[in-house]
């Protein structure tokens, strides 16, 4: 995907708060997690009017610092370096990098992507299948967004959200259920556009 040109909007970060609900377990003390691009804002709005009645999407984290990222990045990899002590560097990074993106291709910087889920109109969350951010050798795939082995309810929580999000023109990253975006360099590669619209952002 670094090969996807990043042709930068410009378009400022909005803060979700007072306009879509948001869940404060990964809250920062500067309110970054809270931020997103106005139109990708605008999309999840657009997304929360398709749903039915009784389902909320909550925000759980939107616009990540470099700083913050970097930090994941290399805690994930450290992680796996301890449970395949036998793979090597590379292999360690390809495979970090299907959960958490490196820093050159990574939407949360730049205020593409989304870590969501929904709850009910008392702010119960719906049973999604497994917690948001739940990696795939703690979930044992599960977390995919497509995993057969969770139960009927909450593949159906999973069909209803991504119905209203797609609609709304966002692209989910199939080994999160819970990440979505637009704009950013795999909503570019995957809907074929020429060029991303939004890269890395300082708040």
């Amino acid at each position: 995907m670094t090969s996807i040109p990043v042709r930068e909007s410009g378009e400022p970060l909005a803060d979700v708060r007072g306009r879509l609900r948001v869940d404060a377990r990964l809250a920062d003390p500067e309110g970054a997690y809270a931020h997103l691009r106005k139109g990708v804002l605008a999309r999840l709005e657009d997304a929360q009017s398709r749903l039915p009645g009784g389902c909320h999407i909550v925000v759980v984290e939107g616009y990540r610092p470099v700083t913050l990222q970097r930090r994941y990045f290399e805690d994930y990899k450290a992680e796996l370096r301890v449970t395949f002590p036998e793979m090597s560097e590379e292999e360690l990074h390809v495979a970090a990098s299907r959960y958490v993106s490196p820093i050159e291709v990574a939407p949360h910087t730049a205020g593409a992507a989304v870590d969501l889920t929904m709850c009910d109109d008392d702010g119960v969350e719906f049973d999604m299948g497994t917690a948001v951010n739940a990696n795939p050798e703690q979930s044992d795939g599960a977390c995919y967004t497509a995993a057969t082995g969770i139960n009927p309810d909450a593949r159906q929580n999973r069909k209803v959200l991504g119905v209203a999000l797609e609609a709304a023109g966002l692209v989910n990253y199939p080994t999160e259920w819970w990440h979505w975006s637009y704009g950013d360099r795999y909503w570019a590669m995957t809907r074929r556009a020429g060029a991303a619209i939004y890269g890395p952002v300082i708040l």
